[in-house]
């Protein structure tokens, strides 16, 4: 059984590339594999690995400046959910392009898992799904309103473009596991919202939290792991991934004319060259050699 840790924390990190050899020697001497990401406001990622591992990497990252209280959503898998372990340096842990935004300032109110649903059914409240499009298509709550959003770095704008829908609104957001509503409610407050509400510990919570005949969620929840996609009680959904957009797809769309393993899906098909598509039974083509190394 590998025990999956996802995690986030905004501090101040003044040289992230210094934490980051440590911090990746913890993770290969524990068996540890997955992401985590590393920024001058923190740290943000999903791990994996034996249960004695995943605990000697919490501990290490707790040990970081400003790291104390870091929290963090476990869940299981039967089967490994990445292949390799990668620690990166970036400009952001979740990538919004305000350099404005700080949520170590202030951001909206945290709403508890329990008390979710009694918020977002009132007539004041507005709902809004921070996540990109993928993510929402596949399950979202119900009566919540979708940016349409590619990337995380297009919600400002759309924001703008939109926010005279919501004049005398509360704002309820939620998002993954609620890294993104940290900056998007900061980034609310700061255009003069008023009453900013977020989902704590986003949507893994309340699906872990709240009995499915008492839910208001409607499908899967995508995770950023091997799972693919979760459901109530955290248990793992449907999906698989499509390896040429990495878009979630249900087992029933390999029956599609426009499916090709590790190469295309029907939401794909038509936006990659033919030379993409190359590239990738190529990429195909040396992961199946590898499997058969490993058999």
């Amino acid at each position: 059984m590998y025990t999956i840790a996802a995690l986030y924390h905004f501090t101040r990190f003044a040289d992230p590339a210094a934490i980051k050899p440590a911090l990746l020697d913890c993770c290969l001497a524990g068996d540890v594999k997955g992401s985590l990401l590393l920024a001058n406001e923190g740290v943000n990622g999903t791990i994996a690995g034996p249960r004695r591992g995943i605990d000697a990497v919490l501990a290490h990252l707790r040990a970081l400046p400003g790291c104390a209280d870091l929290d963090w959503k476990e869940a299981t898998s039967q089967t490994p959910p990445f292949n390799k372990m990668k620690v990166r340096l970036k400009r952001e842990i979740v990538t919004m392009g305000q350099p404005d935004v700080d949520p170590r300032a202030r951001v909206g109110h945290y709403v508890r898992p329990e008390d979710w649903n009694d918020l977002i059914q009132q007539d004041d409240v507005a709902v809004i799904d921070t996540r990109n499009d993928y993510e929402v298509a596949i399950g979202t709550f119900k009566g919540a309103i979708d940016p349409k959003t590619q990337s995380f770095g297009e919600f400002p704008a759309w924001w703008e473009e939109n926010k005279h829908r919501f004049h005398n609104k509360r704002i309820a957001m939620f998002c993954t596991g609620g890294i993104r509503c940290e900056k998007s409610t900061n980034f609310l407050l700061g255009q003069g919202v008023e009453d900013v509400y977020h989902l704590k510990g986003g949507i893994l919570q309340y699906l872990e939290d709240i009995p499915q005949d008492q839910s208001t969620w409607d499908g899967e929840c995508f995770v950023f792991d091997a799972r693919v996609s979760v459901g109530h009680g955290l248990q793992e959904g449907p999906h698989m991934l499509c390896y040429g957009c990495r878009r979630p797809i249900l087992p029933e769309d390999r029956g599609n004319p426009a499916f090709e393993m590790g190469v295309s899906c029907h939401h794909c098909v038509n936006e990659t060259s033919e030379d993409d598509k190359n590239r990738f039974r190529e990429r195909q083509k040396q992961i199946h050699l590898a499997q058969q190394r490993q058999a």
